[in-house]
């Protein structure tokens, strides 16, 4: 089953999961503020993305610039930047789409139509 972290009020989720809806794929939208991923379902989605760490920032969400991450975010190891993105899901760059084979971050429509 396809999974999609999203935020409510995140325009770029409602477009993705409207983009779902209208090629009529069945998907479970998971809440990311209120049931974000642990640490250890993020390390494994990290491992299965096969994308840099840094691309699960939402490196335009407000609590990322107030707590000005893109300058701590290079000192720090990757045990504690999989503490910090556990913390708040609204850390975590969306919508987070999980397939069987693949887990993407954001939303390009090009990239979810190769895995989807």
């Amino acid at each position: 089953m396809t999974r999609v972290y999203c935020y409510s009020r995140c325009t770029t989720c409602k477009k993705a999961l409207k983009w779902l809806d209208d090629k009529g794929i069945k998907y479970e939208q998971i809440d990311i503020k209120e049931n974000h991923p642990d640490e250890e379902t993020l390390r494994q989605l990290h491992k299965k993305s096969g994308l840099v760490l840094k691309k699960f920032f939402n490196t335009s969400g407000q609590l990322y610039r107030e707590m000005e991450l893109s300058k701590k975010l290079p000192d720090m190891s990757e045990d504690e930047m999989f503490k910090l993105l556990a913390s708040d899901g609204m850390l975590v760059k969306r919508p987070l789409l999980i397939t069987e084979d693949a887990v993407l971050t954001g939303f390009k429509e090009e990239d979810w139509s190769k895995v989807l």
